[in-house]
């Protein structure tokens, strides 16, 4: 079973190194962390009493992977949801921010919990997604993959210079759908053919 710093340590590869991608709305990036995240967290990581690019150039790999630790998984509490749903939520967070948490309690409030989707992981949210889990916690993480791929394709309709993180320039998946299929069974993958009628209207 892969542990919480196996799946920061994944997360770190997949972002990649320094990305300064002008349709990114996150902006400039280095392992998936941002220089506004650095500014955040107050992280001078080249000691000169300034956070700026610089300090995002200098961010080393173990560096990156101990923000995502401390800053995505324990400090918003997705350490307190069930083991069954925390590596999918965790690699959401460090992805969409509180939104990881928006769309679960989206999903616990669809299947009759009665809870606020704020975005926040407080007593209801652990509560209920402990007992959506114990009834059936790999269709528990099967739903949440799905609704993450729903996001996904919701922000590509909205923003057509998102579309390419959803769809290869061949018009296969991209990685966002990837990353979203990669924490759900198998049978839910969208075959090529689905797929390609789902993004259809992408110009």
């Amino acid at each position: 079973m892969l542990t919480i710093r196996d799946i920061a340590e994944d997360i770190v590869t997949r972002e990649g190194g320094f990305v300064d991608d002008p349709d990114d709305p996150g902006g400039v990036t280095k392992y998936g962390v941002t220089l506004k995240t650095l500014r955040r967290l107050g992280l001078d990581t080249t000691g000169d009493g300034l956070v700026s690019l610089r300090d995002l150039k200098s961010l080393t790999r173990d560096q990156a992977v101990e923000i995502f630790i401390h800053h995505y998984f324990e400090a918003p509490g997705v350490s307190t949801l069930p083991v069954a749903i925390q590596a999918s939520v965790f690699d959401m967070y460090v992805n969409a921010g509180a939104n990881a948490v928006k769309i679960l309690q989206s999903l616990l409030r669809q299947m009759g919990y009665s809870l606020q989707a704020d975005g926040v992981i407080g007593p209801q949210t652990e509560a209920s997604a402990s007992d959506a889990a114990a009834i059936d916690a790999t269709a528990f993480r099967d739903a949440y993959g799905i609704a993450r791929r729903n996001y996904y394709f919701r922000l590509a309709d909205r923003r057509s210079a998102s579309r390419k993180y959803a769809r290869t320039r061949a018009g296969g998946k991209g990685g966002w759908i990837l990353r979203a299929e990669a924490f759900m069974s198998p049978h839910y993958h969208l075959p090529k053919e689905s797929f390609a009628k789902r993004v259809a209207q992408w110009q």
